[in-house]
């Protein structure tokens, strides 16, 4: 069974309350209801690797509260206050946490820090300009002056494997750590099918015609709020053409290598940490 990383939360989302303000007030005048304990947008973990939760009263004064769902009908929340800016990148200390973190919680994390990040860059009218507030439950901003209702939005990136006489095409960027291979990957651009989006990928970034792509699976990625769409494409033919404004370099690897490097082996190439979605599109293509 494919299990990707950030899947597999156990919150109800509880879209009934986003739309009955009197149902929600009385969620949070419950004192079982449970904040999201955050450094920033950080996750704050337990020894366990489990996350923290504090009550409604750690709140900041000035925090509008965003409903994540419910657990045995005890309400979770997240807090947001103005001026909150996800840092750029990624910290290292980042991603030590989410090797830490068990699949359903990174879940919860990734839809926490997925709706703070819109809410942050969403204090104003995309149609007028005006100022937004939030509405139905931190789940819609809508317009202060023309009512034009906002709500958080998906993008959807293609990660993909070539695959060409039982080898799979991998590449790197040069800001990954020293040795590090992964999938490659890149954003569908408006009126492309995933199909059209992972050929065209392939072949700007490597040089590599596919066809026959299949889907794998998907992956919500909360940097900031994307949809990793994984799939594997039948290459015609294994010459690179490396497209260097986007790689530093590409590379085919077998499958029985691909197989030892993920079970812990030395080898040609560093895989992505088990949390990415690349690293559940190699299992699925090392085991067939």
């Amino acid at each position: 069974m494919i299990v990707p990383g950030f899947t597999g939360g156990t919150l109800d989302r509880a879209d009934h309350l986003r739309h009955d303000a009197e149902a929600l007030a009385a969620a949070m005048g419950d004192w079982r209801a449970r904040l999201l304990a955050l450094d920033g947008f950080d996750p704050v973990l337990g020894n366990d690797g489990r996350l923290e939760w504090r009550t409604l009263a750690d709140a900041p004064e000035e925090a509008e509260l965003v409903l994540l769902g419910l657990d045995n009908g005890r309400a979770h929340f997240v807090a947001f206050v103005a001026g909150m800016r996800a840092p750029p990148g990624r910290a290292l200390r980042l991603f030590g946490m989410l090797d830490q973190m068990q699949p359903g919680e990174a879940a919860t994390y990734a839809a926490a820090r997925s709706v703070l990040d819109w809410h942050s860059r969403h204090h104003f009218c995309a149609n007028c300009g005006a100022k937004t507030m939030m509405f139905r439950a931190g789940w819609g901003r809508k317009c202060i002056d023309c009512n034009t209702e906002h709500f958080p939005r998906v993008d959807p990136v293609v990660i993909m494997i070539a695959e060409h006489d039982g080898r799979a095409l991998l590449g790197r960027q040069p800001a990954w750590p020293a040795g590090r291979y992964s999938a490659l990957a890149g954003f569908l651009e408006p009126g492309e099918s995933i199909e059209e989006a992972v050929a065209r990928e392939i072949y700007e970034e490597a040089g590599v015609r596919v066809t026959d792509v299949r889907y794998v699976a998907s992956q919500p990625w909360p940097f900031p709020s994307s949809l990793m769409i994984a799939c594997i494409g039948m290459a015609d033919d294994d010459a690179i053409t490396l497209d260097t404004n986007e790689l530093e370099d590409a590379i085919w690897v077998d499958r029985d290598i691909v197989r030892a490097v993920l079970a812990g082996a030395d080898g040609p190439f560093l895989p992505p940490p088990p949390y990415a979605i690349a690293h559940t599109l190699l299992t699925a293509w090392a085991e067939g």
